[in-house]
């Protein structure tokens, strides 16, 4: 282990655990609340050859959790003609379970519902399901109301009884995989088959911003290995279309994902769930095309409204909420844009059918967003989700009231500066070049997966010389700085569409500090370390 990797590891506090996490050491699935009570409602659906109907949601999370159930039930036993999926439409049913369950479960002659990310407020349809004598088990990793549907099962984490801090930061397709690990402790499955799910665990978890920490770090840390060798013909589709040529974070977060969201934002999630229960490459591959068709559709229907915003403006509030008429697949997108632009929390809402207003809010920081909709419950006609990403609909006559009501709750938490939270800040200060070596980036790739919580390493550049500064592309805005530190040795440094006060550093009189990654860069063969920019501040 190099020098420099073992300062980056002090400095993170992260030992040999963090690095080669032991599989062996995830939580005890046995002690999440009434998981017992769902092994036993699963074992006798499957012994007595009862229909299962598995009801998801329409996001990256809810499809791989949906797999990942269908999957868990087969290898418990479940024979798959009894076993169907139902995912609600974004635009029609909005998250949740919707009404229509209730009539399929009926018509299909449902004997149980397995719920996988959502369900956790459901209650009038759980009690719907129940006076017609169907069953629910619920699976889910949202906020939970005062009192829980009155299901067979509820497996949340985030019960006020659930005692597994390691566990509270499960997406909904981790915890679907717990169910899985519960029914391997039970014998209903064969030890170690679960492990071919890990694929879907590590992408639903990423794509649902979970923090990589505890349990997560383990599911993700396997996950990378499964995903890297999947033998799901619609996952290899899929990422020789979106050009994956290096399995990374970045490319489970920004390739697999916005592909697999595409569907459910723009047309129905089933195209997705489709892809991943694909069973051979001619099944998966016009699939896969149709999810690259969405996805391009996708950013230009975000950028499109973004740039409205911006050019419009926003109001001086310290909670950004943005009406206009834009696709509902793409608000949340919007919504996050919009928080890294004016680093503020946002809604951004267009509207439906009866002047009703239905939007996404992102947020960061301290703001919790399941709370300050549940602090305007009076006035919404539904909302919820998480501290950073919430679902809301509001009637047109309470716009005012909504955007007035959220800004007061805000003012009155008196939260310290919030915009810290998106300054960078360094792991490492670096003076010397010495270490960065193509083997010092083989031992940062023993971090990945990043994301929150297990952010990729930065490092800030001391004590270094500006030898050339260029200015590269068409349109000369991105930017090349050639730097040398005290002794002599170089680093090329990259930034694409560099902010303007970057371009025009003076190299003869600006001593600068940047903050950079560091990258791998292949060019005709020869293999260089090279470092993005991600910001530079006055030395």
């Amino acid at each position: 282990m190099s020098k420099l990797f073992k300062r980056l590891l002090e400095s993170r506090g992260l030992n040999e655990d963090f690095l080669n996490p032991k599989y062996e050491n995830l939580s005890d699935p046995l002690k999440i609340p009434d998981i017992k009570k769902a092994i036993k409602r699963i074992k006798q659906a499957i012994e007595s050859h009862e229909k299962i109907l598995i009801y998801g949601d329409y996001d990256a999370d809810g499809v791989t959790a949906s797999t990942v159930m269908e999957e868990t039930l087969k290898l418990a036993g479940a024979n798959p003609e009894n076993l169907e999926i139902m995912l609600p439409d974004r635009f029609a049913d909005g998250y949740g379970m919707s009404p229509k369950l209730i009539k399929r479960a009926e018509k299909n002659k449902i004997n149980l519902v397995i719920t996988v990310d959502c369900g956790s407020k459901n209650h009038e349809i759980v009690n719907e399901l129940n006076h017609l004598n169907i069953d629910t088990i619920i699976t889910d990793h949202h906020e939970t109301a005062d009192t829980l549907p009155e299901a067979i099962a509820v497996l949340n984490p985030k019960r006020k009884d659930a005692s597994a801090d390691s566990l509270k930061n499960l997406a909904g397709v981790g915890v679907a995989f717990e169910l899985a690990r519960a029914l391997v402790e039970e014998n209903l499955i064969k030890n170690g088959q679960e492990k071919w799910l890990l694929d879907l665990v590590l992408i639903g978890t990423v794509c649902d911003s979970m923090l990589l920490t505890d349990e997560n770090r383990i599911l993700g840390y396997y996950g990378m290995k499964v995903l890297a060798k999947t033998r799901r013909p619609g996952l290899i589709e899929l990422m020789r279309r979106a050009g994956v040529k290096n399995l990374n974070s970045d490319s489970v977060g920004f390739q697999i994902g916005p592909r697999l969201n595409a569907a459910g934002r723009l047309e129905t999630a089933d195209l997705s769930l489709n892809l991943l229960r694909a069973q051979n490459l001619i099944e998966a591959a016009p699939l896969a095309e149709k999810l690259e068709t969405l996805n391009k559709k996708r950013k230009t229907e975000q950028l499109s409204a973004t740039n409205e915003i911006i050019k419009r403006g926003v109001k001086d509030d310290p909670v950004i909420i943005e009406t206009g008429k834009w696709h509902e697949g793409v608000l949340g997108i919007i919504a996050g844009r919009l928080v890294e632009e004016y680093k503020k929390p946002a809604f951004v809402l267009a509207e439906t059918a009866n002047n009703i207003y239905k939007g996404s809010g992102r947020s960061f920081g301290d703001f919790n967003l399941a709370e300050a909709l549940n602090s305007v419950k009076d006035i919404i006609i539904g909302g919820g989700g998480h501290a950073g990403a919430a679902g809301v609909r509001v009637e047109g006559n309470n716009l005012y009231t909504f955007r007035e009501r959220i800004n007061e709750y805000y003012k009155n938490l008196h939260l310290p500066d919030q915009a810290h939270f998106f300054r960078p800040h360094a792991d490492l200060d670096l003076s010397d070049f010495s270490g960065l070596t193509l083997d010092f980036l083989d031992e940062l790739k023993l971090l990945e997966p990043y994301g929150a919580g297990n952010e990729e390493p930065i490092f800030r550049l001391r004590d270094v010389k500006i030898e050339n500064l260029t200015r590269m592309g068409a349109e000369r805005n991105h930017l090349r700085l050639d730097l040398k530190d005290k002794s002599g040795r170089p680093l090329k440094l990259v930034a694409f569409y560099a902010p303007e006060k970057w371009l025009t550093l003076d190299p003869a009189f600006d001593h600068i500090e940047p903050l950079v990654k560091f990258v791998e860069n292949d060019f005709n063969g020869i293999k260089t370390v090279e470092a993005r920019i991600i910001d530079i501040v006055d030395g």
